[in-house]
């Protein structure tokens, strides 16, 4: 029997992630993120997810042209069946609603989409709860419960689905972002609907929640963090409250939703008493200059601080882009402190911490366990996965 699986590519998703745009949406900010070096990243992880599918016999996947999902179809050798019709690097939302109405008509079993957010809310509003869908990973802002942790576990939760080995579906949320007000510190996640999706625990992520920690358990985590950073040394901040509560701890301005670089440096008539003082050296940094500056001091003074995602679960691959597969490579697992609240931490449960970096490689040397930190001279130990 013919499985028929639908799949499209949004091109530009996540293009504006690494350098450090916060997110994709219109023209303008595609524009701009390709001016700063931005290569995209969505046909190769379509490429990945669906390499997974080889298994499904007598499968037909329907996509539409180019890099909306043809080119990603054709890159690991198999032939679809091309639907539709765009123009070549200028496609759009409104393409991306018209081929999920296109592949509903033509009755695809379950529909694989590449993207974020913003590429799950077109998908929402073009077919709602018409069929199953399922989201591959890869835009910079993605919150909502309808994606697989990571392209492989889509291709492999697709292939058990269209094989019959995955019987139940759940009505997962699609959280919308407002862009413009991300890069402008703000985070206001709403419900934009909900898609029917295939569902294995831990597989598929879940919807981002925002925590309620007490300030107690940030400053104490806080506090014991900054005790432990070293004069001379530079420390690349992730994104997130937690994180900039060690920022306030040393006395700088953190970007809220960005990457910033601190440097520590002695100093005797610094006001805290200790005889040193942060100063921020990149604010708000994209992966280049990044890189420039690991190019510039070395990775033996270099460590990176990061929360994981509340809900989640996630370290790396939602909203911290700029932290790159290259960056960690050269950092090394050695040097990165994890800090989170008790409450965010155990609120995950049994649920292991896990990365979606975009390069197998470094998310495998990510792999094993982490400690956490958790308040002063407090440690959890989690399992990542990836």
């Amino acid at each position: 029997m013919r499985r028929r699986l639908g799949l499209i590519v949004n091109p530009v998703a996540g293009l504006g992630g690494r350098v450090g745009l916060k997110g994709s949406d219109g023209p303008e900010v595609q524009k701009r993120a390709l001016e700063l070096g931005a290569v995209p990243q969505a046909v190769d992880r379509a490429a990945r997810a669906v390499e997974r599918l080889r298994s499904v016999p007598d499968l037909e996947i329907l996509t539409y042209p180019h890099e909306m999902g043809a080119d990603a179809v054709r890159q690991i050798g198999l032939e679809p069946v091309v639907i539709g019709a765009v123009v070549p690097g200028h496609t759009t939302a409104a393409d991306t609603r018209r081929a999920a109405q296109e592949m509903r008509d033509r009755e695809v079993e379950l529909l694989l989409f590449a993207g974020g957010d913003g590429t799950a809310r077109d998908i929402y509003e073009a077919i709602g709860l018409d069929l199953p869908v399922l989201g591959i990973p890869a835009g910079v802002k993605i919150h909502s419960a309808v994606f697989a942790t990571n392209p492989r576990n889509a291709g492999d939760l697709a292939a058990l689905y269209l094989q019959g080995q995955v019987e139940g579906l759940r009505e997962a949320e699609v959280m919308d972002i407002d862009e413009e007000a991300v890069r402008q510190g703000i985070v206001s996640a709403r419900l934009a609907g909900y898609l029917k999706i295939p569902y294995r625990t831990n597989w598929v992520q879940s919807a981002k929640v925002a925590q309620s920690s007490e300030e107690a358990s940030l400053a104490s985590l806080a506090y014991d963090v900054v005790e432990k950073m070293k004069a001379g040394w530079f420390y690349i901040l992730g994104p997130g409250t937690t994180v900039r509560a060690i920022a306030d701890e040393l006395g700088i301005s953190k970007t809220l939703i960005g990457v910033d670089v601190v440097r520590i440096v002695d100093d005797p008539e610094a006001t805290n008493g200790e005889g040193r003082r942060a100063e921020v050296v990149i604010a708000d940094a994209s992966e280049a200059q990044l890189l420039s500056l690991l190019q510039q001091v070395g990775t033996r003074q270099v460590q990176i601080v990061v929360t994981l995602i509340g809900g989640q679960g996630c370290l790396f691959g939602r909203g911290n882009q700029p932290i790159s597969p290259r960056v960690l490579e050269q950092v090394g697992k050695e040097n990165i402190i994890v800090v989170s609240t008790p409450e965010k931490l155990y609120s995950l449960g049994n649920q292991p911490l896990w990365v979606d970096t975009g390069d197998p490689t470094v998310d495998q040397m990510l792999c094993g366990y982490i400690q956490v930190v958790t308040g002063y001279h407090e440690r959890a130990v989690r399992k990542v996965v990836c």
